[in-house]
C-alpha cells in the first residue's frame, strides 16, 4: 500500500444509517420493494407530495422580481419571515401581554432544523457552557452527532419502556431529578418523537416544565413536525407554549424546521429562537448579535425561495387556510395507515402486542422489531427500515400494507 504523506488525523466515521438505507433501496430492482427508512411524506402511491398551498404559492412568487434577484438578506435572515415563524411557535395572537412576550424572543433563520439545533448546540456551547446534554434514549441519531461537535459531554435520559412499548416517564423523571446538574441543556422534542413516536401527554409536560424549572436546566425544544403529527399546529405547539408563557422566569429555545410540514426538504428553511427569562429581556438583542456572529462564520445567512414560500402562505388568510387543509391530509393519512398495519396484524394473529402502533403519533412508529428481524425483512421482502425497528409510516400504503404486515408476521415467527 502507497504511503499517503498528510498531516491530517482521520479515520473513517460510519456512514448515515438512513441515507445509506434509502440508496441500497433507490438501487433494488425489486418490485415489491418498501422504503419504511427516510422520514419524508409519500402519498398512496409512494410518490412526493409537493403541498398543493406550496404549488399555488410558488405560482404567485414567480412573477416577484426581487426574489429572484437572489439578493442577499440580512445575517439573522428574512426578517419579515422570522416574526412570523415566532408567532407559529409560540402562539402569538393579539393576546394581552404579547408585545412583552415577544421581547423575549431573539429569533434567527437557520438552514432547516439541523441547522437551529447545530447553531443552538454551538451557541450554548460557547456562551452557557453546560456541563451536560441530556438526549433522550432513543432519540435522532443527528442529536448525537450536533452535541458531539460542539463538544458538549452527552448524557442520556430513560425513554422508552421495551417491554411495553411506551414511554417511560417514570424512568425520564427519576434520572433527570437525581443526576442532571444545575444548567444542564434537556433536549425535548416538541411532538412526533423521532424515533419512537411516543409523546408526554399534558400532564406530563406539565411536571418535566416543574422539574426543569425547580432543577435550573436549560430546555431545548426540537421541533420538527408542528402540525404534520396532529394536524393542529396549536396542538402540536403546546409544550413548547407551555413552557414559554407558564415559566418566564426560566430561559429556554427552540429549533424549528418547516420540511415536514410545507414538505420543503430541500429547501431547507428553519428558525432558532432564544427566549430569555422576563428579568433579562434586554438581552435578547446580544443574543441575537452573538447568533449572528456565529451564522457568519459558517453560511452568512440562510436561502431565501423556501422561507418566501413559508411567507407567502402564512400572510395570506386563504393559502393559511388551505395550509392547515393539506396539514390534515398528510396526518390522517398517517393515522390511517397506522391503522391499517395494526388490523393487518391482528388478522394475521402475529405473534405479541401491536398496540402501540396506533397508540403512536406522528411519521415515526418504533416498531418493536429486532435487527435479526429487520435484517430478515430487508433480505427476503425487500422492505427497508431502520435497524432500531423505526419505520416511517408514510411508506405504508393501501397497496403494499397487507404485504408489510405478512412479512413482518413471519418474521416474527421465525428470525427469533
Amino acid at each position: 500500500m502507497t504511503k499517503v504523506d498528510t498531516r491530517l488525523n482521520v479515520s473513517p466515521v460510519p456512514p448515515d444509517e438512513i441515507f445509506a438505507l434509502n440508496g441500497a433501496y433507490a438501487v433494488d430492482p425489486h418490485p415489491q420493494k418498501v422504503s419504511l427508512g427516510v422520514g419524508v411524506y409519500r402519498t398512496d402511491d409512494g410518490k412526493p407530495w409537493p403541498l398543493p398551498v406550496v404549488q399555488k404559492a410558488e405560482k404567485e412568487l414567480v412573477g416577484d422580481d426581487d426574489l429572484f434577484r437572489h439578493e442577499y438578506t440580512a445575517i439573522e435572515g428574512d426578517v419579515p419571515f422570522l416574526g412570523i415563524a415566532r408567532d407559529l411557535m409560540f402562539g402569538f395572537e393579539g393576546k394581552q401581554g404579547e408585545e412583552e412576550a415577544k421581547a423575549r424572543i431573539g429569533s434567527v433563520q437557520t438552514v432547516a432544523g439541523t441547522g437551529a439545533n447545530h447553531l443552538g448546540a454551538l451557541f450554548l456551547a460557547h456562551h452557557m457552557k453546560p456541563a451536560n446534554v441530556w438526549l433522550s434514549d432513543p432519540s435522532w441519531a443527528n442529536h448525537e452527532t450536533i452535541w458531539e461537535l460542539a463538544d458538549v459531554p452527552i448524557k442520556k435520559y430513560p425513554y422508552y419502556h421495551a417491554e411495553t412499548r411506551s414511554f417511560d416517564f417514570e424512568g425520564m423523571m427519576s434520572s433527570l431529578e437525581s443526576e442532571a446538574q444545575e444548567g444542564d441543556v434537556v433536549l425535548l422534542h416538541a411532538c412526533a418523537h423521532n424515533p419512537t413516536g411516543l409523546d408526554p401527554n399534558k400532564e406530563q409536560w406539565v411536571a418535566i416544565a416543574d422539574l426543569c424549572e425547580r432543577k435550573k436546566l436549560f430546555p431545548f425544544f426540537d421541533s420538527a413536525y408542528q402540525g404534520f403529527a396532529s394536524g393542529s399546529v396549536e396542538e402540536d405547539a403546546w409544550a413548547v407554549r407551555y413552557f414559554f408563557n407558564t415559566k418566564p422566569d426560566m430561559e429556554m429555545c427552540v429549533a424549528q424546521s418547516f420540511s415536514k410540514n410545507f414538505g420543503l426538504y430541500g429547501q431547507r428553511v428553519g428558525a432558532f429562537h432564544y427566549c430569555t427569562n422576563r428579568a433579562s429581556v434586554t438581552l435578547r438583542d446580544v443574543v441575537v448579535n452573538n447568533l449572528c456572529h456565529l451564522i457568519r462564520g459558517e453560511f452568512s445567512m440562510g436561502p431565501r425561495v423556501g422561507c418566501s414560500i413559508v411567507k407567502k402562505v402564512l400572510t395570506n388568510d386563504e393559502l393559511t387556510a388551505d395550509w392547515h387543509q393539506d396539514l390534515q391530509v398528510m396526518s390522517s393519512r398517517i393515522k390511517t395507515m397506522r391503522k391499517a398495519l395494526y388490523n393487518e396484524l391482528v388478522r394475521l394473529q402475529t405473534p405479541g402486542t401491536w398496540e402501540h402502533i396506533i397508540q403512536q403519533n406522528g411519521m415515526f412508529s418504533y416498531t418493536g422489531l429486532s435487527p435479526k428481524q429487520v435484517y430478515a425483512l430487508k433480505d427476503k421482502y425487500h422492505i427497508y427500515l431502520l435497524k432500531s425497528g423505526r419505520a416511517s409510516i408514510s411508506g405504508l400504503s393501501q397497496k403494499n400494507v397487507a404485504y408489510v404486515a405478512q412479512a413482518i408476521d413471519d418474521v416474527i415467527r421465525n428470525e427469533n
